[in-house]
């Protein structure tokens, strides 16, 4: 099961992030811009992922990944804490970082690894 404290664990080992909150409630984000959300109405995370990806996750694994009217105009997907896979879960935040994050950042990142 994922919780927002795994959540916290994985983004903050990235560098140049930070939490802060988004109406309320916890977010994260890396150059100012957000990588996730926590949905209090689902009690669940709002991950960012391109549209046909999010469409694809929800119509291979509904039991994990679904939307709702709010989120589905946006590149974004929600997932169950208690179904979503933890190497997903830290694959997708890495992709969001590098996408995000100043480009030299990433390369300093990238040679110490």
């Amino acid at each position: 099961m994922i919780t927002l404290d795994t959540l916290r664990q994985i983004i903050l080992a990235l560098p140049t992030t930070e939490e802060t909150t988004s109406w309320g409630h916890p977010s994260f984000k890396v150059n100012g811009k957000a990588m996730l959300f926590w949905n209090p109405t689902h009690d669940c995370p709002v991950f960012k992922v391109p549209f046909e990806e999010r469409d694809h996750l929800i119509e291979m694994d509904p039991d994990t990944f679904f939307t709702t009217d709010h989120h589905r105009p946006y590149p974004m997907v929600l997932a169950r804490p208690d179904r979503v896979d933890i190497e997903w879960v830290r694959q997708n935040l890495i992709r969001v970082w590098r996408d995000q994050a100043k480009k030299a950042v990433v390369k300093e990142w990238d040679a110490g690894r």
